[in-house]
């Protein structure tokens, strides 16, 4: 359970993350609430994931590694962003990283 906590948590913080572009700078009320709730809802989410004796290393090394992945892919995918060999690499390092400490123990 812990973990579907902190799935709709990462979710929740991606769809804040996009929603934060879409807002061009809060200009756009009706995205800056989107960013708000989401927010809100993905640290509520999170807190519960710790709450069920998630460890928060563990926790916050997948929220970040799954996050920024999945908002690099909006960005290209969907905001018109640039995909070079930098960014993937650097992609693939922090999800290398995420994947070392959580097989390592280093997390727990």
């Amino acid at each position: 359970m812990a973990w579907l906590m902190l799935a709709g948590a990462i979710i929740a913080e991606v769809v804040a993350t996009t929603a934060l572009k879409l807002s061009d700078g809060f200009a756009h009320k009706g995205w800056a609430l989107v960013v708000a709730a989401g927010y809100a809802t993905a640290f509520i989410l999170l807190a519960q994931a710790l709450k069920m004796q998630m460890e928060v290393g563990t926790a916050y090394a997948v929220w970040a590694g799954a996050g920024t992945a999945a908002i690099a892919a909006i960005g290209v995918l969907f905001l018109g962003e640039s995909l070079t060999l930098a960014k993937v690499a650097g992609i693939a390092l922090i999800i290398g990283g995420v994947l070392v400490l959580n097989l390592t123990g280093g997390a727990h």
